[in-house]
């Protein structure tokens, strides 16, 4: 194993890290409820898309999720489809039919917190897939600094943060890269922080940079509170370190703490999300709760990312590992 980054949380025991609350959890889930709405004509994907989310069935996914023991959720409002699974204020107001009229993720965030659990919506940081939404959001393809679409973008988050108001404890932004149209040096993190803290001032935030799979470490700015955390897949047992090269390393936290930022770790399993590039994300019970365990062990927290259908339902396996995975903490 490697060695980890030498760290210092630079936190006094009577200032809580305001990501602590994943530190004492069990563990989170995600997943990646993205809708492409099908239609030849605009009006007939905006149909489609509330014909979608509206057959979203809540009860049964709330039910699934509290049974699995997470205590936290990280759930997607949308991601390169040009289509988001809540009403947005400000980009309705722009380019109208893009948003769901039912306030899906609202309705879950609601739910969650009724039953002492924590919800974390996730949004790309960036635009660049989407072309339909260029002009709305005032992205330029070659303007590596997004002068114009970084407040464009933070009000689009604020509109939402405000909405969820203190139903949403944390945001997860995707996309933070290292890339020519848009590099994260350029990044006002400061600016994205107080969007996603407009409706609670306490909730946490990360920013993603392909983390642990593009074999980085460190927080992308040490503004934020928990490590993004991206895990592709596990080598030897342990986290495969830079698996984007070609001889992944085996990795596990040795403290809380990478640079004051919680360590955390978002791992798919079952999922398919990414593509059948990867390799097997099913993993045997042992291996889970080894690593959960371990990670845990040193403070850390760690989220598994399952598949879900279009009507809300998570494979029943899948569902069933994470209560045996919960069962093994206790």
């Amino acid at each position: 194993m490697i060695a980890a980054v030498s760290t210092d949380s630079g936190i006094g025991a009577e200032m809580p890290h305001r990501a602590e609350w994943m530190s004492l959890g069990s563990f989170g889930l995600m997943v990646h409820y993205l809708i492409t709405p099908p239609g030849a004509r605009h009006d007939e994907r905006t149909d489609a898309l509330n014909r979608i989310v509206d057959g979203f069935d809540l009860d049964g996914f709330v039910e699934q999720f509290e049974s699995t023991g997470a205590d936290w959720l990280i759930f997607t409002l949308g991601q390169n489809t040009r289509y988001y699974n809540s009403p947005n204020a400000w980009l309705e107001a722009r380019q109208p039919g893009h948003t769901s009229g039912r306030d899906l993720v609202l309705e879950i965030a609601e739910a969650l917190k009724a039953r002492g659990k924590r919800f974390i919506a996730y949004l790309p940081a960036e635009v660049s897939a989407p072309v339909e939404l260029h002009e709305a959001f005032g992205w330029q393809t070659d303007e590596p600094t997004q002068q114009v679409f970084q407040p464009n973008y933070q009000e689009f988050v604020r509109a939402y943060s405000s909405q969820y108001g203190a139903n949403c404890y944390g945001w997860w932004f995707d996309g933070c890269y290292e890339w020519h149209v848009f590099p994260n040096r350029n990044m006002d993190f400061s600016g994205y922080i107080a969007a996603a803290r407009a409706g609670n001032p306490e909730a946490i935030t990360a920013f993603n940079d392909g983390a642990f799979c593009a074999g980085k470490m460190n927080p992308v700015t040490p503004l934020e509170d928990y490590h993004a955390g991206e895990i592709h897949t596990l080598v030897e047992g342990q986290i495969a370190l830079g698996w984007w090269q070609n001889d992944p390393e085996p990795y596990l936290p040795e403290s809380r703490f990478i640079e004051g930022v919680q360590w955390h770790g978002l791992m798919p399993v079952d999922s398919t999300f990414a593509g059948p590039h990867l390799p097997d994300q099913h993993y045997d019970d042992a291996t889970l709760i080894h690593l959960l365990q371990r990670v845990k062990d040193v403070g850390g927290a760690m989220t598994f990312n399952l598949p879900i259908s279009v009507e809300g339902r998570v494979p029943e396996s899948s569902i069933e590992q994470m209560q045996r995975l919960s069962r093994s903490l206790h």
